[in-house]
């Protein structure tokens, strides 16, 4: 959404049912969005706002007037899947201590609402995992672990899943040395010591590894965010870009060596270039469509 030429909602929803994408994540409350959903059958991730989580996390009122306000209106007609506490919230940052108390908050007031059926979790990047190779002895760092154990033991009693954004890209960008782009690609074919075929995996199990170490065993992790970019950074093209989605897509339909009976339920970041995203120039390229609403890449979302 992070753009001055983007297509209305209105036809962001059209393109989603002309080509069968039955999902979607936005990253703050839009009730315009969920207006134009009802009826539509797409299933929704809806974050509650890094800016909002103080007073949620403080505030049982303000954490019922964030459902009555933008869930409960809509819930009959629109298919809340997931409440997601922030994203990408690090252990050192201040809103950090806010995560938990604003995911138990949401709870409660989906609860009091009878939309107990809606899970809430919270989204995380790989950055809070200290080893991640060989993938067996995935652990989150030092800093981050404590954090951690805080979101598993609200994850693992209610039977919420713990979203982790996957890139590949940003992995093989830091690590040239060591990582082929095939790795990163999907089109290298096995041949490291651990037996992994690709990265993704890789990242994905590293991610599985840490979580048993604090508790997590019984955790289901969502992939809520993996592209490549097409432009702006080291190995950032067209049929890179194309190549990496088209694979991600065939890909998850299975598993991993660690946890093999898929499919891994799997977000495509993102819907449309954002020409105003701050950051390097490449953040600006994530889209799988452009801002006229063709589609960058010759991809089977089926």
């Amino acid at each position: 959404m992070i753009g001055d030429n983007l297509p209305s909602k209105q036809d962001t929803v059209a393109l989603f049912n002309k080509n069968g994408i039955g999902r979607m994540r936005i990253y703050f409350p839009e009730t315009e969005l969920f207006g134009t959903l009802k009826g539509s059958n797409i299933e929704l991730i809806v974050d509650v706002a890094r800016e909002s989580l103080q007073s949620i996390s403080s505030d049982s009122n303000a954490a019922n007037e964030w459902v009555n306000t933008n869930i409960k209106p809509y819930a009959q007609d629109v298919k809340f899947k997931y409440i997601t506490a922030g994203n990408e919230i690090h252990p050192g940052d201040a809103e950090a201590q806010y995560v938990v108390p604003a995911m138990q908050n949401i709870l409660n007031a989906l609860a009091a609402s009878s939309l107990g059926q809606i899970k809430v979790s919270t989204a995380i990047d790989m950055s809070l995992l200290g080893n991640s190779y060989p993938p067996s002895a995935g652990a989150f760092s030092d800093s981050a672990v404590g954090y951690m154990q805080q979101i598993v033991n609200f994850l693992v009693p209610n039977g919420s899943p713990l979203l982790v954004n996957i890139y590949p890209y940003f992995a093989y960008v830091g690590d040239q040395k060591n990582i082929p782009i095939e790795f990163a690609l999907f089109t290298k074919q096995g041949n490291n010591e651990v037996g992994y075929q690709n990265l993704f995996d890789a990242m994905l199990d590293a991610t599985y590894a840490a979580l048993e170490k604090i508790g997590g065993n019984s955790l289901q992790i969502v992939v809520s965010e993996s592209g490549w970019p097409s432009k702006g950074g080291v190995g950032a093209s067209i049929d890179n870009a194309g190549l990496y989605y088209q694979n991600l897509i065939n890909h998850v339909k299975g598993g991993t060596p660690m946890k093999p009976n898929g499919p891994i339920e799997t977000y495509l970041f993102a819907m449309y270039d954002e020409d105003q995203k701050p950051g390097a120039e490449s953040e600006k390229h994530f889209g799988i469509y452009h801002a006229d609403k063709s589609l960058k890449y010759a991809l089977n979302f089926k």
